[in-house]
C-alpha cells in the first residue's frame, strides 16, 4: 500500500468521479483507475461501486476513507515537522478563488509566497463562493477568496478584504440614470442582470429583496463583472454590482448606490485552521499584499 494510492482513493471519494479526480491529482484517468484497482486487490475488497455514472463508496470504501485521510495527514505532518526544524516549508496548498475575480493582490501574495517557499506546490481553482466555502469546510481547500454576506462563514476564520455597498448600473438615457436617489423597489421595477446564486453579492441582493417582499425579475445572470456590465450597457437589463466593480465601467454606465440596501457585500479570505506552516506563511503574504496601498 502506497501513499499515492491513498491520495487517489481520497480524491475519487471526494470528487465522486474518476475523471475529475485524475485532473485534481494531475495524472491520467487510467493511472488513477489502475492504482485504485491495485489498492483494492491488496485490501481484498472493492472500494467503489462503479455500476453508475457516479463513483460511490462501498461499505468497505466508507470504512477506509477516514483512515486514508488520517494516514495522508500524518505523512504530511512528518514533512511539515522536519521542514519547520530546517526552516524549509514543503507540501501542497490548494487555493480557491471566486469566478471572475479581478482582485490582483491575491496573485501578488501567491507569487511572493512561491518565491519565499518554492518547495510548496500551489493549486488554484475557480468556483462560486458557496462551493468554495464548503470546500474549505471539507478540507479540500486550504484557503479561498470568496464573496460573502456575513463577516465570517460559520466555523471558519475570515479576513475581510473589501466591504462595500451595492449599486445599480445603467447606461445613459435609462430612466434610472436621471434619478438622484434610487431604492430597491426602483431597481426591481426593471429586468435585472446580476451574478448567479452562490455568490456573496447575489446573496446580499436576494436577502434584501426578500426582507421587503420584493420579487425581482433576474433576466440575465453572469459570473464575471465584465459580462454583467456589458449586458447592462447594451440596455438588456439594469446591472447590480458592487461599487468598486462598477467603477471600472464609468465610461459606459452610471452607477447609483441603492439607498435602502445598506448591508455591504464582502470579499474575504476564509480558512478553517492554521495548523499548516505553509498556510500560516501564505496568510502572512496575503495580509501584506492586501494592505499595500493601491491594492485593488
Amino acid at each position: 500500500m502506497e501513499l499515492r494510492q491513498l491520495e487517489y482513493f481520497v480524491a475519487v471519494a471526494e470528487e465522486r468521479n474518476f475523471t475529475r479526480a485524475a485532473e485534481r491529482v494531475h495524472i491520467s484517468q487510467s493511472g488513477v483507475s489502475a492504482q485504485i484497482r491495485q489498492l483494492e486487490r491488496e485490501l481484498g475488497a472493492e472500494l467503489f461501486d462503479r455500476s453508475a455514472r457516479t463513483a460511490t463508496l462501498t461499505v468497505a470504501g466508507k470504512a477506509a476513507l477516514e483512515h486514508a485521510r488520517a494516514a495522508l495527514a500524518a505523512a504530511s505532518a512528518v514533512g511539515q515537522a522536519v521542514g519547520e526544524v530546517t526552516d524549509l516549508i514543503r507540501g501542497r496548498l490548494t487555493v480557491g478563488m471566486v469566478i471572475g475575480c479581478t482582485v490582483t493582490p491575491l496573485f501578488d501574495a501567491l507569487a511572493a509566497f512561491h518565491r519565499a517557499h518554492p518547495g510548496v506546490e500551489i493549486s488554484l481553482l475557480e468556483d462560486n463562493s458557496d462551493r468554495l466555502v464548503e470546500g474549505v469546510r471539507a478540507g479540500t481547500l486550504d484557503l479561498a477568496l470568496v464573496g460573502i454576506a456575513t463577516a465570517a462563514p460559520e466555523g471558519l476564520d475570515a479576513l475581510t478584504i473589501i466591504s462595500e455597498r451595492l449599486v445599480v448600473a445603467v447606461p445613459d438615457g435609462h430612466p434610472l440614470a436621471e434619478r438622484r436617489r434610487v431604492v430597491l423597489r426602483d431597481v426591481c421595477a426593471h429586468p435585472i442582470v446580476c451574478m448567479p446564486p452562490g455568490t456573496g453579492l447575489r446573496t446580499v441582493f436576494d436577502q434584501a429583496c426578500a426582507a421587503r417582499n420584493l420579487q425581482p425579475v433576474i433576466a440575465l445572470q453572469a459570473s464575471a463583472a465584465d459580462a454583467v456590465a456589458d449586458l447592462a450597457a447594451r440596455g438588456l437589463a439594469v446591472g447590480v454590482l458592487s461599487r468598486s466593480m462598477a467603477e471600472h465601467y464609468r465610461d459606459r454606465l452610471t452607477a447609483l448606490t441603492i439607498d435602502d440596501l445598506e448591508t455591504p457585500a464582502l470579499l474575504a479570505l476564509v480558512w478553517r485552521s492554521t495548523h499548516s506552516p505553509a498556510l500560516r506563511e501564505l496568510l502572512v503574504h496575503s495580509r501584506r499584499a492586501f494592505s499595500t496601498p493601491g491594492a485593488d
